[in-house]
């Protein structure tokens, strides 16, 4: 696509000014060029595959509080000049000038965060089908319970090109590629089922046997303790949070009302917060763009802010918010990256990238689980609910066991997590040094779909509800 290799610097300034005839003081531009194919396997056979080609650009104005969007699936110019006064056509008719407000893009990223070896829009994708058949082999082999597999790998390479009104363009080369599998098991009657997913910023490279053989641990490790589960009696009780996954619950139930549009707008718990006390001592949660090939890293984000690491809460103090260009004007502070969407097709808002707690003084999963008389230990949590202003949230465990005296006894299911995020935060009582990053294929849904990871060391939370039998 010619748009990515030679843009044509006189259309982006001439989009600018349209953007901007109806009086708004920011515009900005999103081009977008993706390449998106998935191949999925059933059984060892291939089931389907595809590709598919997607490109536009969204236009942004804005003027005072208020936002016009509009996008246009055409790269013509005339297409994109309708959509560029269509945009517009949220200001008052006045000659405003840029607003100084709006924070430049800074300093380019120190460095590649992502770099593609093996590109996979130059890659057939018949070369993956023996690797998904060895990975089906891997799963078969380690355990005769298995019924059915089905593996599915997608990629995705997006060209990117950002312009706005302070002259700023930057580009970037964003890959993407994803193994999931789902593997049904049958014991005496009884089905389980496990689905386990990689997701990396990489190119096809990704695809080899050391990852293949990582999912097929994963799939099948501790197979016998989920047909032994049971459901345990409810109650308040002491949890331990097993380092990594469960990091899920950190991102929904805290890094949610860490973002600041719910900030700005009164909706979040945090509001008004800003250099509090909302953990002990010792307890650091990062927002982090750098982390190299990792599912939620950005060299830049959706507003051509530069990749960066944010220390939202400080040895127990909040410390920042998650800005977009918005909220870091409202605020008077530095935009942290965050500004992001789905497609061209989409406003930009303030959204996490890879959302975790720093490593502790405590040891590792052992040492916590000895200190708990009676409680849970959740290696991984599912599906779960947060209501944002409230703080309130519910988890459904995906494997856990019971702790009882210092010990694990037996494993448990069927059972959820219920609590207060900030009345969590506040209730951790010991944070392990085994700090993990999960590299599945987690996707956040506020408003629009982005990728994301999360992670976590080992932590004890002094009581939660654990709803049972």
């Amino acid at each position: 696509m010619s748009w990515m290799i030679d843009p044509d610097p006189k259309l982006l300034e001439r989009l600018v000014r349209e953007g901007l005839r109806g009086g708004g003081n920011w515009c900005d531009l999103y081009f977008e060029d993706t390449v998106c194919t998935d191949l999925l396997l059933r059984d060892g056979a291939v089931g389907s595959g595809g590709v598919n080609v997607d490109c536009g650009c969204g236009i942004r104005v804005l003027d005072g509080d208020r936002t016009g969007y509009a996008y246009s699936e055409s790269l013509e110019e005339g297409a994109l000049l309708s959509a560029a006064r269509a945009a517009a056509s949220i200001g008052d008719g006045s000659v405003c000038a840029v607003s100084s407000a709006f924070s430049a893009a800074g300093p380019a990223p120190a460095r590649n965060f992502y770099p593609m070896r093996e590109d996979w829009r130059s890659t057939d994708a018949a070369r993956f089908v023996p690797a998904l058949q060895r990975l089906d082999s891997l799963i078969r082999t380690r355990d005769s319970r298995v019924h059915k597999v089905h593996a599915m790998l997608s990629s995705q390479v997006s060209e990117v090109l950002m312009y706005n009104s302070l002259g700023e363009c930057v580009r970037d080369t964003r890959p993407m590629g994803s193994l999931s599998i789902s593997v049904v098991f049958l014991q005496d009657g009884r089905s389980e089922t496990r689905t386990v997913s990689r997701s990396f910023r990489a190119g096809a490279e990704m695809v080899d046997e050391t990852l293949l053989q990582e999912l097929a641990h994963k799939a099948t490790d501790g197979l016998d303790a989920q047909f032994e589960a049971s459901r345990p009696k409810g109650g308040t009780m002491s949890v331990v949070m097993a380092a990594g996954a469960s990091g899920i619950l950190l991102h929904e139930a805290m890094g949610h009302a860490f973002e600041a549009d719910f900030n700005r707008k009164g909706q979040s718990v945090f509001a008004g917060r800003m250099g509090e006390r909302v953990a002990r001592k010792g307890i650091w949660i990062y927002d982090d763009g750098t982390l190299p090939g990792n599912r939620g890293a950005c060299n830049y984000d959706d507003e051509g802010i530069p990749g960066q690491k944010t220390c939202m809460v400080e040895d127990g103090i909040l410390r920042s918010y998650l800005h977009d260009r918005i909220s870091a004007r409202h605020y008077g502070v530095t935009p942290t990256g965050n500004g992001r969407r789905e497609s061209f097709r989409y406003n930009p808002i303030p959204r996490m990238r890879a959302t975790y707690m720093g490593p502790g003084p405590d040891g590792t999963a052992a040492d916590l689980i000895a200190d708990v008389k009676k409680g849970v230990y959740v290696e991984e949590f599912a599906n779960g609910e947060v209501k944002i202003g409230e703080g309130d949230f519910t988890f459904y465990v995906k494997s856990g066991s019971l702790i009882e005296n210092g010990r694990l006894t037996r494993p448990v299911k069927d059972i959820n997590i219920i609590g207060n995020g900030p009345r969590a935060l506040r209730d951790i009582v010991a944070v392990g040094g085994d700090l993990l990053i999960d590299d599945g294929a987690w996707t956040c849904g506020k408003e629009q779909s982005v990728p994301v990871s999360c992670g976590i060391p080992s932590v004890l939370v002094r009581e939660l509800t654990v709803g049972g039998a």
